[in-house]
């Protein structure tokens, strides 16, 4: 049976391995990100704003291949973190990492900054007036009174990842252990006319989508009723 293949089990295993790590690192970029966004006056603050909602209507493909461009060993980033870090960014597991994290950005940015956005004031100020680092009052304020919004932009931003095509296909190709993740393989699998395993590979992507939906409106709804 496929579900007991060691190439689709390893297949899903680097699948959800990225969407973790993704997920685990864009946490704390969105965290500052928002924190800035939010509480930080500086200049050009729409124009970041713009740039880091642009993967929202960016075409995917036209991501990747910026990515590709970008990360290009040829390139002043693929060139930097493979002199500095001996780490390459075209067709690598590394790559995908990366490219997971800025495209998946927003998903998580957005109800993060929110989140911050909503926190009343009164209880940031009092922290300050405690004589609180800002530090302090956003680990123990801020971050606190934003449950909602970090559990739900982390959770969009898994399943982002989880289900990522064209950046993935442009950035990863399709190297199996290494950079082959679930949506690409229903992709090669379909090509192959072999329409089992492609609906197999579905089907876990879909079952996991549901359960992840459902886990967000419980855990949303026992917040919202403990508020």
């Amino acid at each position: 049976m496929a579900f007991l293949n060691a190439e689709f089990l390893q297949t899903l295993y680097i699948t959800f391995k990225l969407a973790f790590i993704a997920t685990f690192l864009l946490f704390f970029v969105s965290v500052a990100l928002a924190y800035a966004l939010v509480f930080v006056k500086f200049p050009l603050k729409s124009v970041v704003q713009v740039i880091s909602s642009m993967p929202l209507v960016l075409p995917p493909s036209v991501l990747g291949f910026y990515f590709l461009v970008a990360f290009s060993p040829m390139s002043a980033i693929g060139k930097f973190f493979n002199e500095t870090f001996g780490i390459r960014l075209v067709f690598t597991f590394e790559g995908l990492v990366v490219a997971s994290m800025v495209f998946s950005l927003p998903f998580m940015l957005g109800p993060i900054q929110s989140a911050f956005a909503s926190v009343p004031k009164n209880l940031i100020e009092m922290s300050y007036t405690l004589g609180k680092s800002n530090l302090t009052t956003l680990l123990r304020v801020i971050l606190p009174n934003s449950k909602v919004g970090i559990f739900t932009g982390a959770v969009v931003a898994f399943a982002h990842t989880v289900g990522e095509f064209g950046v993935v296909m442009m950035i990863g190709g399709h190297k199996k252990g290494e950079t082959l993740v679930a949506s690409i393989a229903i992709y090669d699998e379909l090509e192959a006319l072999n329409y089992t395993l492609a609906h197999q590979y579905a089907f876990v992507l879909f079952a996991l989508s549901f359960i992840i939906l459902l886990a967000l409106f419980f855990v949303n709804k026992k917040f919202t009723s403990w508020g």
